[in-house]
């Protein structure tokens, strides 16, 4: 089977493994070495094809880009064609890396540009997502320590990636001589794809407002702007990373009007506060407040150890506090050692507040709801003293 590279060709599959094809004439074989089998992708500035080398006896996979730009316009080309050349230096520069695609050939055949390059097996996140469900946290943490030594070693040659998202991750099957299988963790298995919108950071470039490039979802606000930095990349990963946490499209995990994200309540799976910490510090829409650096994430996976208290399995509450949808910071929920003494104070006040329910209750947080607890929804006062004890006995033991 052979698929014809003439854009014009009107029938351009070939049951043959001639060189030449069948109905226009052209040539089937690239550089008389590179077959293209059968059509895998195709975006504004280009097709994509599943290839065959057959110049190695084993006749490996590879992967074709065809630079076919569909866009109009002198300015939209002159950058189709940059962007081009960009991904094959990237990838000439960067492919020694084993979770980065090898460059297999750069070259111009018959007027159109070429760019081969190595074949990945497996599946992009995107589709595992589709496919097997949401991420919980080991998949997470997994993700991150497979991919920040990957884009540490890119940010060590001066390239950011600028379009991280989960269609540009791809998980291989198996590594050479092993047998894992996709769901499993294997370290080294993800591969980050697409270098077409990276870009060389240099010290003129730093402040310089330049094109704004990748993917609206993921895309971090400085950079929409024209101006990506290093931590452009960890808040694309960090979109990821909830993306795949939650199933939702980023665009539903941000309130655009607080300008807050709100992934936390979409969770599925149980999470740690410590792992969450870190994914809002990735997230930060404010650069300086971001990860500067893929080694303070790196570091701040070491230093943390997971909690038996997740996000999403609730601390056990008088009933009043649930019907009453309170965001009601409770001892068990603070990560400081506390006295016992702080322990009764909150306590108390938290009982103050149920013998009260119904009144108006003072909101200490200020971005959650607040609403009146009707008097049915009242627990006793020796329901509420039963529960609040439960809790303080627990936390006193969780702190021993």
């Amino acid at each position: 089977m052979s698929y014809c590279l003439n854009p014009r060709c009107p029938k351009p599959e070939n049951t043959n493994d001639g060189r030449f094809c069948l109905t226009c004439g052209a040539k089937l074989l690239l550089k008389d070495r590179y077959r293209a089998m059968k059509p895998i992708g195709q975006g504004g500035f280009g097709r994509t094809f599943l290839a065959v080398d057959e110049d190695k006896p084993s006749k490996p996979h590879c992967v074709i880009k065809q630079f076919y730009p569909q866009a109009q316009g002198t300015s939209t080309l002159q950058k189709a064609v940059e962007l081009f050349n960009q991904e094959a230096m990237r990838l000439d520069e960067l492919g020694e890396h084993p979770q980065i695609p090898d460059l297999l050939a750069y070259f111009t055949q018959e007027d159109r540009q070429y760019l081969v390059q190595e074949f990945i097996d497996g599946y992009n996140l995107a589709q595992e997502l589709a496919h097997s469900g949401t991420f919980g946290e080991t998949q997470i943490r997994h993700l991150l320590y497979d991919l920040l030594p990957v884009l540490q070693f890119c940010h060590a040659r001066n390239v950011i990636h600028r379009d991280i998202k989960p269609e540009n991750i791809i998980r291989r099957r198996a590594l050479p001589g092993r047998s894992t299988a996709i769901s499993e963790h294997n370290p080294g298995n993800l591969v980050l794809v697409d270098f077409g919108a990276s870009k060389v950071a240099t010290n003129a470039d730093v402040n310089k407002t330049g094109t704004s490039i990748g993917s609206p979802e993921y895309v971090a606000p400085e950079q929409i702007r024209g101006k990506a930095l290093f931590a452009s990349d960890i808040y694309s990963l960090g979109v990821t990373c909830i993306n795949l946490l939650t199933g939702k499209s980023p665009f539903d995990l941000h309130d655009i009007h607080n300008d807050t994200w709100i992934w936390r309540q979409f969770l599925t799976t149980p999470l740690s506060n410590e792992l969450a910490a870190i994914i809002d510090s990735m997230l930060q829409t404010i650069p300086a407040r971001r990860y500067q650096l893929v080694d303070e994430i790196l570091q701040d996976l070491e230093q943390w150890q997971p909690t038996n208290k997740p996000l999403t399995t609730p601390v056990k509450l008088p009933v009043a506090l649930i019907t009453n949808n309170q965001a009601i910071k409770t001892p068990a929920s603070n990560n400081q050692q506390k006295s016992q003494s702080q322990i009764d104070t909150e306590l108390n006040e938290i009982k103050t507040m149920f013998l009260g329910a119904g009144k108006p209750v003072n909101n200490p947080n200020p971005t959650s709801s607040t609403s009146q607890t009707t008097n049915n929804a009242i627990p006793s006062k020796s329901k509420i003293d039963e529960e609040l004890e439960e809790m303080r006995s627990k936390f006193l033991g969780n702190n021993q």
